[in-house]
């Protein structure tokens, strides 16, 4: 058989992320895992694993995101419709035939995802028995690994597109439009219990009828697989159902599950039901009698090579044989005590529980492979406990038998090393036929992996278009505002010049000065008066400039005028650029904007020459 090429730095990042997060995916094919830690690694352009390995220590956060990407949950209502018709046609009517009226109907969804598949089982069940005995009746498990799936399937609400392949009749009557998205309907959706589970780690879900598993078990290797599909037959009724994705193929399973419906994925354990027997022979009667009804029966019994226990209904151990007292470490004062003050009721297995669903099942239970060290070495045994009637057909107790089944142990493992070397001559075909088989799995999985692209690069191409509009209306607006600042412009411009022609035009020097006592305006006729241009005292402190006018005496008449109070005009002795003496009268002005806010005073400057003495 064809091995993966083992990549040691993808191994070490595996292990990293075991030992830091908990996560084991020594069980996924290497192919498709190598795939899905490639994508996060391609998106965070990052190019080795080491590097992987580092990001993953500085960054914590991106475990979740990377958790994401290995899971793909690719699901929806009635995937591969011909299959559900046939289990909604074939399978539902026998498991509700097979049952009492009282009977409960207990369904497991396996790697649930967000739900669908679950809810398409609920839905096909309600149908079936009516929705009065789907609530009494039905629990419906629904697991899975991802917590997010696991909440968005417990919400139970959908967007339009996720429901369309629900026909139309079911849609109207098991779902609420709200928002804009469709919910499954409260007393449908409380006989569904999703929880997470592990199928390589976590127990399975006991006394099943209809076990449902699509397109999971393709994602794990085939040792993972084989304990997947070990864990499903024990969770199986004897008249369950398995029923598997269309991407899905037993690999050497056929002891655990035979085919009912190979086109529609529909297969039944092979185990036959144990049921009690019923004791009509003489060494069927009471076991509290077997020690001394005959000599040569309690002889016998005893000289049995397997280890036997006999417990009566009232849990006290009756009977054990030498065997047993040798294995178990029982005296024959042990006899007579209850079993429970043991240590045989629980080492080298616990027994108690598995005494009262024999009792409680009326049939035989089997632990397989229970490993113990006996002596210093390692032992395997098979423990089946078994129900005991009476000759009225009663139960009367149980006999536990622990059968040594070591040598056995060994000759299968030498088997299948001799298997595995008569495989070697078939090993590129067989290689083939696997590589063939993967890659069809992997295509199913990229495929699906597709239309969740498409769907999303759909939604990515409407926000565009809806971003596309709003920049052009945004542009628009844009426009509108420039036009707006363009007209502005214009007036102020206008305005601007307008002011400038007017201090152009009046013979007195007009000066204006801010709150702060700086100059904001300075006319022709004032530059022609004292000699300073306009870009030179512009911004300028007014009381600093040097001009032949005592400014000191103007300060406080220029803080009444900012103030807004009244004030008479001064006269000033001064001397113009020239140097001429001159009188100069100056009269203050409060200027205010629009709102009546101060925003300075405005000094209008007369001069009058005077005659030199």
């Amino acid at each position: 058989m064809r091995t993966t090429r083992v990549d040691p730095a993808f191994e070490d990042l595996l292990r990293f992320v075991r030992e830091n997060r908990g996560f084991d995916y020594a069980a996924y094919k290497r192919p498709s895992l190598m795939r899905r830690f490639g994508r996060r690694l391609e998106s965070l352009g990052i190019d080795s694993y080491e590097d992987y390995r580092h990001y993953l220590e500085a960054e914590p956060r991106e475990y979740a995101e990377l958790f994401n990407t290995i899971l793909i949950n690719v699901t929806s209502f009635f995937r591969d419709p011909a299959a559900w018709e046939a289990l909604k046609s074939r399978i539902f009517p026998r498991i509700v035939e097979s049952k009492s009226d009282k009977e409960p109907i207990r369904v497991w969804s396996a790697g649930c995802a967000s739900g669908e598949e679950a809810y398409s089982a609920a839905i096909l069940l309600a149908e079936a028995v009516g929705e009065e005995d789907y609530r009494r009746r039905v629990k419906l498990y629904a697991t899975d690994i991802d917590e997010e799936a696991l909440t968005e399937a417990r919400h139970g609400a959908y967007q339009p597109k996720k429901v369309q392949s629900v026909p139309e009749e079911l849609l109207e009557k098991y779902f609420q439009e709200t928002d804009g998205r469709f919910v499954v309907r409260n007393d449908l959706r409380r006989g569904v219990i999703f929880g997470r589970n592990d199928l390589l780690t976590d127990p399975p879900i006991s006394r099943v009828d209809l076990l449902i598993s699509r397109n999971t078990l393709m994602y794990f290797g085939a040792p993972a697989q084989m304990r997947i599909l070990s864990n499903f037959a024990f969770a199986l009724n004897s008249k369950g159902y398995l029923f598997l994705g269309k991407a899905e193929a037993f690999q050497n399973s056929s002891d655990l599950f035979e085919a009912l419906d190979l086109k529609n994925r529909v297969f039944v354990p092979t185990g036959v039901e144990s049921r009690p027997r019923q004791r009509a022979e003489p060494d069927a009667e009471d076991p509290a009698l077997l020690a001394t009804d005959s000599p040569i029966r309690n002889a016998g019994f005893d000289l049995s090579p397997v280890a036997q226990l006999m417990v009566d209904l009232d849990g006290v151990l009756v009977l054990a044989n030498q065997q047993a007292r040798s294995l178990l470490g029982i005296g024959q004062s042990d006899v007579g005590r209850r079993l429970r003050d043991l240590e045989v009721s629980y080492k080298p297995l616990e027994v108690r529980s598995r005494i009262e669903q024999a009792l409680d099942e009326r049939r035989s239970i089997s632990v397989r492979d229970v490993v113990w060290t006996v002596d210093g070495g390692e032992r395997h045994y098979d423990v089946q406990i078994s129900p005991l009637t009476g000759a009225g057909g009663e139960t009367i107790g149980v006999t536990i038998a622990w059968l040594d089944v070591s040598r056995y142990q060994s000759l299968r493992a030498e088997l299948e090393q001799t298997k595995r070397d008569l495989e070697t001559a078939y090993e590129e075909l067989q290689s083939a036929v696997e590589e063939l088989e993967t890659t069809n799995e992997e295509l199913q999985s990229t495929n699906e992996e597709l239309e969740t692209t498409n769907e999303e690069l759909q939604s990515t191409n409407e926000e565009l278009e809806t971003m596309n509009e709003e920049l052009q209306s945004t542009n628009e607006e844009l426009e509108t505002m420039n036009d707006e600042l363009r007209e502005r412009t214009d007036e102020a411009l206008q305005a601007n010049t307008f002011f400038t022609s007017i201090l152009a035009s009046i013979e007195q020097s007009v000066i204006v000065i801010d709150p702060e006592l700086r100059v904001t305006a300075w006319s022709d006729a004032a530059a022609d008066l004292w000699g300073l241009r306009s870009d030179e005292v512009e911004g300028q402190f007014f009381l600093n400039l040097d001009i032949g006018l005592p400014l000191d005496e103007l300060r406080k008449p220029i803080r009444s005028a900012i103030a807004g109070e009244p004030v008479e005009d001064v006269a000033l002795e001064a001397h113009n650029r020239r140097g001429q003496q001159i009188r100069c009268t100056v009269s203050f002005s409060h200027l205010a904007d629009v709102q009546g806010e101060g925003k300075g005073v405005i000094l209008v400057m007369t001069a009058e020459s005077r005659p030199a003495e």
